[in-house]
């Protein structure tokens, strides 16, 4: 009986330890070790603020120089592709650490190295990446494509169109890395389907993740963190650092904070206005491409395509929900993004299958965030060395040239506007915008004190700049890596040069059109007429829109392709007859000179 009591205890212990599989004490960790991470960012960054980090700013004019050296470097190797453009961060990052350790004369350990990355942004992609890979195995990704092929009608640029406006609208209200991490397996899989070209339908849908993600706070990194770093709180907390003079000036900018609402009020209209235009350039740029029409049995499609797991799509789906209502609640709750994920898929991994992490694991593109890992250090090293700091300096001394320090000077106000905005545009093109940012934030700050320029408009000339200037090349923005890294373990690369022929013309454009409406709203509305201006150009910007559809459909034509309507080609043929007439009337002119 005792020998039967045994055994019967040793299979309850083997059920239990099948019960408890060990994928449960791996999740476990992964949030155990991202939090370590983060707490120890922090108190390290805590530590900063009291004299107790072991970086410190290097004031050495060679120092600055070197930074560059391997800054331009780094994107040397990337552009080139010699070698992987995770390989080509995690050398730039070596070299930055050793330019750190020389020119500070002293040595860091890896533990104080890893302070460097933003652990905020690895734990959100973490997260987000093992829940794209549980939703996938449900079968929601394929059917999700049936039903945009199925709006479409078989066109491609419809397709194009649906896509692109469904990753903008995700994109304001969740977040661009969030969006393409959820939307490129749906593209991959649709491309398949339909046999086309993923390539160019994956680099308009991540522009138009950058183009969407800059409308609300939540929507892009650099909302989220001006929206922290300039809120009245913030900046009270940054005037309480200073002293005497400056002190008193910082407190003077505490009504300027900007709040959630004042991201969708302020920035809203001037992208409504890039819309459209960004839809003509890729309908121009990939015209071969965008094309034509696949005619697929729907029927068959919806069968072969359908959801795989109902039971785990509702689960996950639940939780999935849970986690995008929490994104929302940032601003009130104030509990980090990145907890918020990495606590989501932890507890989607205990709810689904439990006995099985590989699957879920098999989506984690673990290149990408050593990538990101390499960039971090490799810019926050940069930073250190006084790179970063260098081109804020140079962008006072370029506004200091326009205007006087007179208060209300519009001349030096549209200078500050403008150079914020198109210098941020083409660094954060350059530098991932997430460091970038977070050095400029202070750097403006000092910019409305010392050159008494309004706080407001360069709070959104950065953000702006920031956002809209990630679409300037691949590694110019989350998003942008992130589809990278996802494509290319589909089997499906995309280059550094490939994304910056489409992507730095459409930063270009959209930089422009945001130039334009700033210096309407808020230098030629700055006595008061800014909401007029605002409401004057959305209102023009739906009627042109309205107007523009309503004509295209007057000729025949879909939504889709109304929305682009040019009308070059009749265009170019009225002037071809006007040319006729004009050479058909000359004087003196006879019949057998035609």
């Amino acid at each position: 009986m005792m020998i039967s009591l045994g055994m019967t205890m040793k299979a309850s212990m083997i059920l239990g330890s099948r019960r408890r599989h060990i994928s449960q004490y791996i999740a476990l960790g992964l949030l155990a070790f991202t939090g370590t991470m983060m707490f120890t960012t922090n108190s390290m960054a805590a530590g900063s603020s009291s004299g107790g980090s072991p970086f410190s700013s290097i004031e050495n004019t060679q120092a600055i120089w070197v930074g560059l050296g391997i800054l331009l470097g780094v994107y040397a190797l990337i552009i080139t592709e010699v070698v992987h453009r995770t390989l080509a961060a995690a050398v730039g990052g070596l070299l930055a650490i050793l330019a750190l350790c020389y020119y500070s004369e002293q040595a860091y350990t890896l533990g104080e190295v890893t302070t460097l990355i933003d652990w905020e942004t690895i734990g959100l992609l973490l997260g987000m990446m093992v829940m794209v890979g549980i939703l996938s195995h449900t079968g929601l990704f394929e059917w999700f494509a049936v039903q945009a092929y199925k709006r479409s009608g078989g066109s491609v640029w419809t397709l194009v169109v649906i896509l692109c406006s469904v990753t903008a609208v995700l994109s304001a209200f969740l977040d661009n890395v969030t969006t393409m991490l959820l939307l490129t397996p749906v593209t991959i899989q649709l491309a398949k389907v339909l046999d086309i070209k993923p390539i160019p339908l994956l680099i308009s849908e991540v522009l138009f993740s950058n183009i969407g993600g800059a409308a609300t706070m939540i929507g892009d990194p650099p909302n989220i963190m001006i929206g922290s770093g300039l809120s009245s709180a913030a900046i009270e907390e940054a005037a309480m650092k200073e002293e005497g003079l400056v002190r008193e000036g910082y407190l003077d900018l505490v009504s300027s904070g900007v709040t959630f609402n004042d991201f969708i009020i302020e920035m809203a209209p001037g992208i409504l206005m890039t819309v459209v235009p960004s839809f003509m350039f890729l309908k121009w740029f990939y015209a071969e491409e965008f094309s034509g029409s696949r005619i697929r049995d729907i029927a068959e499609l919806e069968s072969k395509y359908g959801i795989k797991d109902a039971g785990m799509l509702k689960v996950s789906g639940a939780i999935l929900i849970l986690v995008v209502l929490n994104f929302f609640l940032h601003p009130i709750t104030h509990i980090a993004v990145s907890w918020i994920a990495i606590v989501g898929a932890v507890v989607m991994l205990l709810a689904t299958d439990r006995h099985d992490l590989e699957q879920p694991l098999e989506h984690v593109e673990w290149t990408t965030l050593l990538f990101f890992a390499g960039l971090f250090v490799l810019v926050h090293a940069l930073q250190y060395l006084g790179v970063i700091s260098f081109i804020g300096e140079y962008v006072t001394k370029g506004i200091e040239m326009f205007g006087s320090d007179a208060e209300g000077d519009v001349v030096r106000l549209a200078a500050a506007v403008l150079i914020i905005l198109w210098v941020s545009a083409i660094a954060s093109a350059f530098i991932d915008n997430i460091p970038y940012t977070a050095t400029m934030i202070p750097v403006v700050l000092q910019i409305s004190y010392e050159l008494n320029i309004d706080l407001n408009p360069l709070i959104w000339a950065l953000a702006f700049g920031a956002c809209l200037g990630g679409n300037g090349t691949l590694i110019g923005a989350s998003a942008n890596v992130v589809t990278a890294g996802m494509s290319e373990e589909a089997g499906y690369p995309i280059s550094f040069n490939e994304f910056f022929k489409a992507g730095f013309p459409i930063m270009i454009l959209t930089t422009a059109i945001v130039s334009f409406y700033m210096i309407l709203v808020y230098v030629v509305g700055a006595d008061g007429g800014a909401t007029t201006w605002k409401l004057v150009l959305t209102a023009i910007t739906l009627f042109g829109i309205i107007w523009q559809v309503a004509r295209g459909r007057s000729k025949g034509k879909s939504f889709a392709e109304s929305l682009v309507d040019d009308d070059s080609e009749e265009i170019m043929d009225a002037v071809e007859n006007l040319v006729d007439i004009v050479v058909r009337n000359v004087p003196g002119r006879s019949d057998s000179e035609e």
